[in-house]
């Protein structure tokens, strides 16, 4: 049995200390009061409110509409689902970029509105003041390195990130920054998996994984994708733990086989 499985509240100090013990972090994306329930019941350490919301529940090619009301909406939902994990949200495109104001101002109504205990944003050195400030205002940070999708249209492509030496090595040095800034972790998305080994290494907050190997202090992955609900995309880094895809749209035939026949509802199933 997990060291930390009897915990009844994941904070940030759990998840370090999980790096400390070398125990692996657990981490999944939930939009809704249901999903969280699940997840949180199933002893996930930590429930991210993904951007990629924006993906998988509205249907947006990127992440970049989703809008800051929306994901307090998200947040609002999962928290009132969730016991035991630690929940954070992401801050949307456009809410903490521009100023530390602005974002200082995003991440209380994230925090006072959503209910989220943590929030996560995307980038290293270029928005350091930003993060400095919501780190001075008491709010914990998970950052974001490597892929980070509110970018897709300066990088251009998903591809893998930091293959390159000059940007693994600003990969490195934000990694650290994020650290002396005061982040609790950083997420590691879609990098080579030796650059992720040699940032956990020089870091002693936890990197959470996506598409960066087994050498991170934990993984997460987006629900949808992990159940198999989503059919169309399969990267390299996905494992499908169930194809639910399949099993609900049998059940959605089943249904309307069982209506048009007249067999449902049946005598017992009436009143």
């Amino acid at each position: 049995m997990s060291v930390h499985s009897e915990i009844k509240k994941v904070t940030t100090e759990t998840l370090r200390k999980m790096k400390f013990d070398k125990e692996k972090i657990t981490m999944l994306t939930a939009y809704d009061f249901t999903t969280a329930k699940m997840v949180d019941a199933g002893g996930i350490d930590a429930v991210l409110i993904g951007d990629s919301a924006a993906n998988v529940m509205a249907g947006f090619e990127t992440t970049l509409p989703i809008t800051l009301d929306q994901m307090i909406y998200h947040s609002q939902s999962v928290v009132r689902g969730t016991d035991r994990a630690l929940v954070v949200a992401d801050l949307p495109f456009g809410t903490y970029q521009s100023n530390p104001e602005k974002a200082l101002e995003s991440a209380v109504r994230m925090m006072k509105e959503g209910g989220a205990h943590a929030v996560k944003i995307e980038g290293g050195k270029e928005i350091s003041k930003s993060i400095k400030k919501i780190i001075n205002a008491g709010i914990p940070v998970m950052g974001h390195l490597g892929l980070t999708p509110q970018s897709i249209y300066k990088f251009g492509t998903y591809k893998v990130r930091a293959k390159e030496e000059a940007e693994a090595e600003k990969l490195i040095a934000d990694a650290q920054l994020l650290e002396e800034l005061g982040c609790f972790s950083v997420v590691l998305e879609k990098i080579p998996a030796d650059l992720a080994k040699k940032v956990t290494e020089a870091i002693s907050i936890p990197t959470i994984g996506i598409g960066a190997g087994p050498h991170c202090d934990g993984q997460v992955l987006v629900y949808h994708d992990m159940v198999g609900m989503n059919k169309g995309f399969s990267p390299k880094f996905l494992r499908r733990y169930l194809d639910l895809y399949t099993e609900i749209t049998g059940a959605v035939a089943q249904y309307v086989k069982d209506v048009k026949s007249a067999d449902f509802p049946n005598e017992n199933e009436s009143y």
